[in-house]
C-alpha cells in the first residue's frame, strides 16, 4: 500500500503532467521563443557582442550571425570562463563545469553548466519523467521508497577556486533541490566520494537497508552495483532484497544489449525501463510511453535544437535544418544553443526522428563512433541491433563489446575484429558471430556490399574477452566514474589493441 507521503508526490506528479503535453504539442512554437530568449539574455556577453546578438531578429539572421562551431572553436571563451571571468558566453555567473565523457580519449572536455541549464533543463526534465510515469502508471508505488543513484565525482579546478569540475551527474546532486533527499539513496556524501570504486563499495552496503523502488544511471556501472549487491546478500536476485522496485531510467549507452543482463538480476514483473537523454550539455528528450523506443524531445527546456543531415554531417557547409523542417525516418547530427552559452555546437551525436506530431527521436550513434575503412559505414545503431538479435538466437548476454577494422592483409581483404565481453557466453562462438554477420548485412546495405562474396571484408573476427576486460582497460585509462565505458565502434585499431595488450 502506498504510503502518505508517496501518495502525496504520485499524485502532485499526475497533475504536473500537463506541462508535458503542453510543449509536446507547440513544440515549434516554443522553439523559436527559446532561440529569441537565448540571444536576448546572451547579447552583452563577449560572444553576443563578436556576433551581433542585438540584431538577431529572427531565426535566419541567427544562422547568419554565427556558424556551426565544433569543441575546440569554443573552447577559448570556456576557458576564460574557466579561469574566472565572467560574461563572456552567457548572462549569468557560470561556476560549474561538467567533465564530458561522451568518449575516452585522454583529453577531457569541459562543459559550461549554468543554473538555468539546472533549473529549466536537467531538474525540471526530471520533473517530467516522473511526472509522465504517474500518469502512464497512475497506481505507481514507486514514490513507497527511493530511487538508487550512483553519481559521479567533482572537484575545485585548480587553477580557480571558485570553479567546481566533475560529471554532470555529480554537478546534479551537489545542486539538488531538498525534496530530492526524500527520494534518492545514498546520502549526498556518499554520493560525492571521489574514489568512484570505494564508492561503488559502500553503496552496496549502505543501500541494503533502504526500500529502493528505482534505479536511475548508466546500464554498465548499475549492473556491476547490483552484482556487488547480490555478493554482499548472498541473494539470488534483486527481487528477493527489494521486492518493491519498479523503475530504472537509464541513458548514456543503449540500453537493449543490457536488457537481458537486468531482466536476469531483476526479475519482478511490475517492473519498467524508461530512457533519457540527458548530457552534459543537457537535458534532451525522454521516454514518455511505457514499452516505446522512442522518447519526447524537450522542447521547452533552455535549448534550442538544429540538424545536419546524416549524408552532410561532414560537409564544410552542410544545409541546416530547424525543428519545423525536418522530416520523419531521416537521420541528422544534432546542433544545440543552451542557456549555459553553448552556441550553435555540434554535440556529435545522432538521432533518428520517429515523429513531428508530437517530436520524438531516437538515438543512434556518434558521430565520431563508427567504422567506414571500408567504405561500409557501419553505426552504433547497426551494431546494437545486430548484437541483440545474436545474442537473443544463441541465448548468450553480452556486458560490453568494441570493435574496429583489421586492415588489408596479404590476400588483400579486411575485416571487422570485435572484442566482447560475455556475461553469459553463447555455447558455440561460430554461430553466435555467423548470426551477428547475417544481422549487419541485413541492417546496412553497404556492409553487405563489401562482404558479398567476400569481396572487401571477410567474416568478422570476434574475440571472446575474459571477464572485467573493459573494466582493467577503464582504469587504466582513469576513467572508472558513473559516465564513463568503451566506445562501441572505432575507425582505428588503438582501443583494440590495447585490449588485446592487456589479455
Amino acid at each position: 500500500m502506498l504510503n502518505l507521503k508517496g501518495f502525496a508526490i504520485r499524485e502532485f506528479m499526475k497533475w504536473r503532467s500537463s506541462q508535458v503535453r503542453d510543449f509536446s504539442i507547440h513544440s515549434c512554437t516554443q522553439q523559436h521563443q527559446i532561440l529569441l530568449d537565448l540571444v536576448q539574455s546572451a547579447s552583452k556577453t563577449v560572444f553576443g557582442k563578436e556576433h551581433n546578438f542585438s540584431e538577431i531578429k529572427n531565426y535566419q539572421d541567427f544562422k547568419s550571425a554565427v556558424p556551426i562551431l565544433e569543441y575546440d572553436e569554443l573552447k577559448k571563451y570556456f576557458e576564460r570562463t574557466l579561469h574566472g571571468e565572467q560574461n563572456v558566453i552567457w548572462s549569468e555567473n557560470i561556476y560549474w563545469f561538467a567533465k564530458s565523457s561522451g568518449t575516452t580519449s585522454d583529453s577531457s572536455k569541459f562543459i559550461p553548466v549554468s543554473k538555468s541549464t539546472l533549473d529549466s533543463g536537467h531538474y525540471k526534465g526530471a520533473f517530467d519523467v516522473m511526472s509522465q510515469f504517474c500518469l502512464n502508471k497512475p497506481n505507481t508505488n514507486v514514490f513507497n521508497g527511493k530511487t538508487l543513484v550512483v553519481s559521479g565525482s567533482q572537484k575545485r579546478h585548480p587553477e580557480n577556486q571558485r570553479v567546481r569540475v566533475g560529471d554532470v551527474s555529480s554537478i546534479l546532486v551537489y545542486n539538488q533541490p531538498s525534496l530530492a533527499d526524500f527520494l534518492r539513496t545514498p546520502a549526498k556524501s556518499i554520493s560525492l566520494i571521489e574514489d568512484f570504486e570505494d564508492k561503488l563499495e559502500i553503496v552496496s552496503k549502505k543501500s541494503i537497508a533502504e526500500n529502493v523502488t528505482g534505479i536511475a544511471g548508466v546500464p554498465t556501472w548499475n549492473i556491476v552495483l547490483l552484482q556487488k549487491i547480490l555478493a554482499e546478500t548472498g541473494k539470488n536476485h534483486i527481487g528477493e532484497i527489494w521486492p518493491e522496485m519498479e523503475l530504472y531510467i537509464h541513458g548514456g549507452v543503449n540500453f537493449e544489449p543490457h536488457r537481458a543482463m537486468f531482466e536476469k538480476l531483476v526479475p519482478l514483473e511490475q517492473m519498467e525501463y524508461l530512457q533519457v537523454y540527458n548530457a552534459s550539455e543537457g537535458f534532451f528528450a525522454f521516454q514518455d510511453r511505457l514499452g516505446a523506443d522512442d522518447m519526447l524531445l524537450a522542447t521547452n527546456h533552455g535549448v534550442f535544437y538544429e540538424f545536419i543531415h546524416i549524408d552532410q554531417v561532414n560537409d564544410a557547409q552542410p544545409e541546416i535544418f530547424s525543428i519545423d523542417e525536418v522530416q520523419t525516418g531521416q537521420q541528422y547530427a544534432l546542433v544545440i544553443s543552451t542557456n549555459s552559452g553553448l552556441w550553435r555546437y555540434k554535440i556529435g551525436d545522432t538521432i533518428l526522428v520517429t515523429s513531428t506530431q508530437p517530436f520524438r527521436i531516437k538515438v543512434t550513434g556518434r558521430t565520431k563512433f563508427f567504422i567506414n575503412a571500408f567504405g561500409e559505414e557501419l553505426m552504433v545503431d547497426n551494431t546494437d541491433q545486430a548484437i541483440l538479435k545474436a545474442s537473443e538466437a544463441t541465448k548468450s548476454i553480452v556486458r560490453n563489446y568494441t570493435a574496429g577494422p583489421k586492415y588489408f592483409d596479404e590476400s588483400g581483404k579486411g575485416a571487422h575484429e570485435w572484442m566482447i565481453e560475455f556475461a553469459q557466453a553463447p555455447l558455440d562462438l561460430k554461430e553466435f558471430v555467423l548470426i551477428l554477420d547475417e544481422q549487419l548485412r541485413k541492417l546496412n546495405s553497404d556492409y553487405d556490399a563489401k562482404r558479398s562474396k567476400d569481396l572487401a571484408l571477410t567474416l568478422p573476427i570476434v574475440h571472446s574477452a575474459p571477464q572485467g576486460l573493459f573494466y582493467k582497460w577503464l582504469k587504466s585509462k582513469n576513467k572508472i566514474g558513473a559516465q564513463n565505458k568503451v566506445p562501441t565502434l572505432s575507425n582505428h585499431r588503438v582501443i583494440l589493441e590495447e585490449l588485446l595488450e592487456i589479455i
